[in-house]
């Protein structure tokens, strides 16, 4: 099973469509609770930094019986530091995000943490890409 979804440029209020959906899907496929948690954080904190911090944004998931894989692409100014911005408490996040109760540098890191596989790659100036994935068994 295949599905896409598009995210905006800040957003707030539609960030979190994706993972929300695909949090109902997982539960109507009767997948293990801890894995669902697992797959909405991850994508969860990918949105948001998509809403906060690109222009436009992709989201793609697949779903099998091994694993629910998850690549999220966006158009912006791509990660300066890929090393740094994978530390927990590092943010770039402007001061009206942070004053909305994001941007407090967990985003990658708490991906990382809810993910089996992660990978993500940025270029300045045309956006980053990230490819997770959750295993089932």
């Amino acid at each position: 099973m295949e599905y896409n979804f598009t995210i905006e440029k800040g957003n707030f209020t539609g960030a979190g469509k994706a993972s929300s959906d695909v949090k109902k899907i997982l539960k109507q496929l009767d997948i293990n609770p801890s894995i669902i948690k697992r797959v909405v954080v991850a994508l969860f904190e990918a949105e948001i930094n998509v809403v906060a911090h690109a222009e436009s944004g992709n989201v793609y998931v697949t779903i099998n019986d091994e694993k629910i894989s998850m690549i999220v692409e966006d158009i912006g100014p791509g990660i300066k530091d890929i090393e740094m911005a994978m530390k927990e408490g590092y943010s770039t996040a402007s001061q009206k995000v942070r004053e909305m109760g994001f941007g407090a540098g967990m985003g990658l890191p708490n991906i990382k943490k809810n993910t089996d596989d992660f990978t993500i790659t940025s270029e300045l100036n045309k956006g980053t890409h990230l490819e997770m994935s959750v295993f089932i068994r």
